[in-house]
């Protein structure tokens, strides 16, 4: 799977929580200050390069919807992190969150209780 910038990463994030949108739509749920128009356009469509948004024509506009899930990118995205930075170690990706988060061991464990509940 190819990376996305900071840019493309905030259009998906839309896109994801939208389901699909057109460009106007897409900028409604962009933070302030609004990026311009031509710029989102450029962005979606570099998105639709990299095989991360897809669309299809309504009137005369487009709507763009995500062709890979949040959660695969997610999963790769963390898998990345992991691998760069924790030597593919999930203990001390978790243990250096803990330690930044100066998290209390009642915390860490409430956290796995959830964990625990949701996988079952």
């Amino acid at each position: 799977m190819k990376e996305l910038t900071k840019a493309e990463e905030d259009i998906m994030q839309v896109l994801w929580d939208l389901g699909e949108g057109n460009v106007a739509a897409i900028i409604d749920e962009l933070p302030k200050p609004k990026p311009a128009y031509n710029t989102v356009s450029t962005i979606v469509r570099i998105l639709e390069n990299k095989e991360f948004v897809g669309y299809r024509k309504e009137g005369r506009g487009h709507i763009y919807y995500p062709l890979v899930p949040k959660a695969e990118y997610s999963h790769q995205s963390l898998h990345k992190l992991m691998d760069g930075y924790f030597q593919g170690s999930f203990k001390s990706l978790v243990s250096f969150f803990v330690k930044k988060n100066d998290m209390s061991l009642q915390e860490l464990e409430g956290v796995l209780k959830d964990i625990k509940k949701d996988s079952k």
